[in-house]
């Protein structure tokens, strides 16, 4: 039967894409149907058709998988930032490993891949320790914040995203009453008017610190100190700041940071590691699950305290700090000038002198500090952006040729093609693990530690463990 446009009809789902859609196929033609899972049975509406494939709305579930859940989130679907609510947590973990597994044998050749359980979360809710918040206005010019749904800049009202901290509906409420009481505009795309763009609120997760920072697109912040008053009556209180962004662009935090209260940053611990986190600080917004995967890290890593490490990525040295508990000595590299200000900040209130830091590009300053000054590694850490590592860069690792190479990977993909690099230069992959850091979304992380061949035990068929993965190597392919 030929389907059209704007045709409704019944598919089976037989499998999920990268991106957490359900695919389903009808006479050899392949539909992405959003919001589906797989097993389940759809009635779907044809939106969009290419030669082969084509996307459609998910209108009814028919049958529903064993894998669906109903989305603890009213907003889910709109809102479209967890691509996985209908799906039962066990089920996207699955899905994540399945995920990474396909990406290693397909983008990078492996075949027996030594894949350690995944480590999940022991509470999947209220785990994100950061959020932004867009302000606007509704169709009745009531003041709004929540979300951008999927692809657009239409917001969801939505002030208790349930992966947020439970402060953030309290204090968004009393950003808007302080909008409202003082005549204070939401910020308009269109016209490139108002004032209020987006509210950043972070918690410390052990030290219960809040700050907030409002981004406005203007010079100053009307009667800032009603503001303050207002959010000082929180418990946790502790940095309180705006951000100025008169810029027309979806970038959300501006360059100019003007302090209203309190020392302009918070703390928080990842193990025993103290950080300073400012409002332009990356810093991972799921500790929990970070001090799991910086522990594998750690791990793998292999250090005995006599080793030299680079950590390549480096951020605010939230790795780079956790390896010099137990290495020698740490040099962690990385190119946001301000993340190397508060990494040295984070040596020094930790008490670790054997860190050194430098600005610049991994696949510059590498190479400089090996033929200049004869810097070597036992051990290189990367934890690289999703576009991976520079191909310089992996040929300095490479000839610097450390005994362990540890890769923390937020892109399956890219890490497939790297890893493809380095085992065809002498290395060979001994072990992989995903950790699971964002629940009921697509997203996770991979830690794997390589070898140098000479150094590293051979895999031969490898299986996985049936009652840890329920799938073996055999039975994914």
């Amino acid at each position: 039967m030929e389907i059209k446009k704007n045709d409704c009809f019944t598919v089976s789902i037989e499998d999920m894409s990268e991106d957490g859609s359900g695919i389903g196929k009808l006479d050899g033609y392949i539909w992405f149907i959003k919001d589906a899972v797989k097993g389940d049975v759809v009635e779907a509406k044809a939106m969009k058709m290419k030669k082969s494939y084509g996307f459609a709305r998910l209108m009814r579930v028919i049958t529903p998988s064993q894998d669906r859940i109903e989305p603890a989130c009213p907003v889910a679907r709109q809102c479209g930032g967890c691509q996985l609510q209908a799906m039962s947590y066990e089920s996207q973990l699955k899905f994540k490993e399945n995920k990474v597994y396909n990406n290693l044998r397909r983008i990078g050749g492996f075949t027996d891949i030594p894949f350690l359980p995944i480590m999940g979360m022991d509470e999947p809710w209220r785990y994100r320790n950061k959020a932004q918040f867009p302000f606007g206005r509704n169709k009745n010019g009531e003041i709004v914040t929540g979300f951008y749904a999927g692809r657009t800049h239409d917001i969801i009202p939505q002030e208790d995203c349930l992966l947020g901290v439970e402060e953030n509906k309290k204090i968004l409420e009393s950003i808007k009453e302080y909008m409202i009481e003082n005549h204070v505009a939401p910020y308009e795309e269109e016209t490139h008017q108002g004032l209020i763009r987006h509210a950043l609120i972070r918690k410390g997760f052990k030290t219960g610190e809040l700050m907030v920072c409002v981004i406005i697109n203007g010079k100053k912040l009307p009667h800032s100190e009603k503001l303050v008053e207002k959010l000082c009556r929180f418990d946790g209180m502790t940095s309180i700041s705006y951000s100025i962004n008169t810029d027309k662009t979806n970038v959300i935090l501006g360059k100019e940071l003007v302090n209203l209260y309190g020392p302009g940053y918070i703390t928080d611990y990842i193990g025993d590691v103290k950080y300073r986190i400012s409002p332009l600080s990356f810093y991972q917004v799921n500790p929990v699950q970070t001090e799991k995967l910086y522990g594998t890290a750690l791990e793998y890593a292999g250090l005995t305290g006599g080793e030299v490490v680079w950590d390549l990525y480096c951020g605010i040295g939230t790795i780079s700090l956790f390896l010099a508990q137990k290495a020698k000595k740490v040099y962690g590299v990385e190119i946001v000038p301000q993340a190397i200000d508060d990494a040295r900040e984070n040596a020094k209130l930790n008490g670790l002198d054997n860190v050194e830091f430098f600005v610049g590009k991994a696949e510059e300053v590498l190479p400089e500090q090996y033929e200049k000054n004869k810097v070597y590694a036992d051990v290189i850490v990367v934890d690289p952006p999703r576009k991976g590592c520079d191909e310089q860069c992996l040929n300095t690792i490479v000839t610097m040729a450390p005994k362990r190479v540890v890769y923390v990977s937020c892109d399956s993909a890219t890490l497939a093609r790297d890893l493809k690099m380095l085992c065809e230069k002498g290395y060979e992959v001994e072990k992989v693990r995903c950790c699971d850091m964002f629940g009921w979304t697509t997203h996770v992380e991979t830690v794997c530690l390589l070898s140098k061949l000479h150094e590293a035990k051979h895999h031969v068929n490898v299986r996985l463990d049936v009652d840890e993965m329920d799938l073996t190597a055999a039975e994914r392919r």
